[in-house]
């Protein structure tokens, strides 16, 4: 059998934990504090000469949040699901939609009167 047991490899036993000898210091940090419109805070740590993101999301409820515990971000408007026609019916009139069909059917018809096969 390879390998043998479940030994970690790489340490010993009674070795002392891996940390910062190995690693080298940790940046100095910064604890900044996010809020959304439900009122939740979220710590989160950066590095000192990290940029601080204007938004964060909430991890709790998805909302976006920002530094100004007075004043956090409302929730985005959430659109409701379009169709392709009702896309479409905002482009075109009903009008111009039955134009369309129109010239749409008579290159349909002057195919097929030209003998066309059409599937």
């Amino acid at each position: 059998m390879a390998g043998g047991g479940g030994a970690i490899r790489g340490s010993r036993v009674g070795a002392g934990p891996m940390g910062e000898a190995e690693r080298g210091e940790s940046a100095p940090r910064q604890r900044i504090v996010f809020f959304c419109a439900n009122g939740h805070e979220t710590a989160t740590v950066f590095a000192v000469e990290a940029a601080i993101p204007e938004a964060w999301d909430c991890p709790r409820c998805g909302l976006p949040t920002s530094t100004d515990v007075n004043n956090p971000p409302p929730p985005p408007k959430i659109e409701p699901y379009k169709t392709h026609l009702a896309y479409v019916k905002e482009r075109r009139s009903e009008q111009e939609a039955a134009q369309i069909l129109e010239e749409a059917l008579e290159r349909l018809r002057a195919r097929r009167a030209g003998g066309e096969i059409l599937f």
